[in-house]
């Protein structure tokens, strides 16, 4: 399991997780959508806050994953086969 920066909180969590996994608290993080708003992204990296992003596609999750503001990535329980995507193949062909 690949793991990213949970924010500037010292902890690292899974890049990819169903929602709902407690490895990925949500209370201490901004969660988004998407990765439409840059100032937003920007702005919690800033200030070392955590983000979390809700994706429901292979195209989501690689859009986020390619921010570097995103802590984690989230699917929803119906779409957990989304966790068994080769990230490196979709990233880098």
């Amino acid at each position: 399991m690949r793991e990213r920066w949970f924010g500037a909180t010292g902890k690292r969590v899974p890049e990819l997780a169903v929602e709902g996994d407690p490895l990925v608290p949500l209370a201490e993080a901004l969660v988004l959508d998407d990765v439409s708003d840059d100032a937003k992204l920007r702005e919690a990296h800033a200030a070392g806050t955590p983000v979390v992003v809700r994706a429901g596609s292979a195209e989501q999750i690689v859009a986020a994953l390619r921010r570097p503001e995103v802590a984690s990535v989230l699917v929803p329980e119906s779409h957990a086969e989304l966790l068994q995507l080769d990230l490196r193949e979709l990233t880098y062909g």
